[in-house]
């Protein structure tokens, strides 16, 4: 018999007792070894490749005129004062946040530092994001003279024509809440209250602070009532102009009394893409059907796109220079109006919108009784199949170019206030826009 070293235990291979599980042997893993000392560049200029986009960026920002954006620097010779940051440095860097979709000056700042191709642009030179949000949009007009000159260059090289241009409005969600509409009257107490509070702070300001932190606090909280106040009066301000489009539209609006945010107050509550409604503004931009290029760009908070053709069409033409003219304008129905239709066909200008077909009208291609000569020959082209074809256009330049934006250029929301400064947002997004597609071959 055989012997085993505990006698009562049969020997392997019984089958009275099943084999022990054997242990798999542990994972072979790699893991960080944040202590090894590491071989980097020492020069910026190797931390990207050669063909990297940045460098063609700046190759054309360098070959732009900037001089509107120098005009207001005070460090010049000799005079005391701190160097200025050069402002080539600033287009540079707000162009390529936009094709990254970077909106926040905040965070571009941070991305100056970790980044390393915003810390090539930079070169050095440090930044905040004081600097750069008040680079952003403090320059309106030099910035919108900037995206005609880049627009003159495309259409130098024979990249871009304005001859058939497509328009488009974009509600983009405003920087305000649901909850900073008031009505006049609490906008009013809103209004007393603000008073009160920098009143009493301005009392507490004759008191001496103990440290320079207390000191500090207390401006900064000075600084907050007077912002508060500020904003308020300005909610207060736009009331007039809302109470004049709600009697316009006589009672075909809701007959409450308007209300006006307390922290943006140009903004206005528009219906969005998906149906509902929330603070917003109506970005207007005409591209050219050919390159798909941006030729204008406008900014309004007007829940409608009525009234925009006639002022995009000569803004467009202004930027294209003398000689230029818009001679077909594609545009979706939210733009039909006739009186503004009889307008470019009288000028002419070839629209392509579709009619509406209305219950009293089934037939939206024939004339109708308060239609013009010109009116009632646009609903006759749009009933041909040449027509179509060349409304079908509309749709594959202005909804590609909207998507671009939304989603790379950051226009998914705005993250400044004020007509003002959301107009300088969507010219930084634009330029972007279109020096990202067509940048090469300006350096070319």
């Amino acid at each position: 018999m055989h012997q085993t070293l505990f006698g009562d235990t049969p020997s392997e291979g019984t089958g009275l007792v099943q084999d022990a599980p054997r242990l798999a042997p542990p994972p072979r893993l790699r893991r960080p070894d944040r202590s090894q000392a590491l071989l980097r560049p020492c020069a910026l200029d190797d931390l990207l490749p050669p063909g990297h986009q940045v460098r063609t960026l700046w190759a054309v920002v360098e070959r732009l005129d900037l001089s509107a954006f120098h005009a207001p620097l005070k460090a010049r010779g000799e005079a005391p004062g701190r160097a200025a940051t050069d402002p080539r440095l600033l287009v540079a860097l707000w162009l390529w946040a936009a094709t990254r979709g970077v909106g926040s000056a905040r965070e571009l700042a941070r991305l100056c530092d970790e980044h390393d191709a915003f810390r090539w642009l930079c070169g050095g030179v440090r930044v905040n994001h004081h600097t750069l949000g008040d680079f952003r949009t403090g320059h309106g007009q030099a910035l919108d003279d900037l995206f005609t000159l880049v627009l003159a260059m495309l259409m130098g090289k024979g990249l871009v024509s304005v001859r058939r241009i497509s328009q488009d409005g974009m509600r983009v969600r405003a920087s305000a809440g649901d909850g900073s509409f008031r009505r006049e009257q609490k906008l009013e107490a809103a209004l007393a209250a603000a008073a009160a509070q920098v009143e009493a702070l301005k009392a507490q300001a004759d008191a001496p602070a103990n440290d320079e932190r207390s000191a500090r606090r207390r401006a900064a909280r000075e600084r907050a009532a007077a912002d508060r106040q500020r904003r308020v009066e300005a909610a207060l301000g736009q009331l007039p102009e809302l109470k004049a489009v709600k009697a316009k539209h006589n009672g075909k609006r809701s007959g409450r009394p308007p209300r006006a945010s307390l922290t943006d107050a140009e903004a206005r509550t528009m219906k969005m893409p998906d149906g509902g409604f929330r603070p917003a503004y109506n970005v207007q931009l005409a591209s050219d059907t050919g390159s798909r290029a941006i030729v204008g760009v406008a900014v309004s908070n007007l829940g409608t796109d009525q009234p925009q053709s006639q002022p995009m069409r000569e803004q467009v033409e202004r930027r294209a220079g003398a000689g230029a003219k818009v001679e077909e304008h594609l545009m979706d129905g939210g733009f039909i109006k006739l009186e503004a239709i009889h307008e470019a066909e009288t000028d002419g200008v070839r629209v392509y919108a579709p009619p509406k077909r209305t219950t009293a009208q089934p037939d939206p291609y024939a004339a109708q009784p308060a239609d013009t000569e010109a009116t009632a020959a646009w609903r006759r082209r749009m009933g041909t199949v040449e027509a179509r074809a060349v409304y079908k256009l509309r749709a594959s330049t202005s909804e590609t170019v909207n998507a671009d934006l939304r989603t790379y250029r950051g226009l998914g929301r705005f993250l400044v206030r004020g007509l003002r400064k959301v107009r300088c947002a969507a010219l930084w997004s634009a330029l972007a826009y279109n020096l990202m597609h067509f940048g090469a071959a300006l350096v070319g």
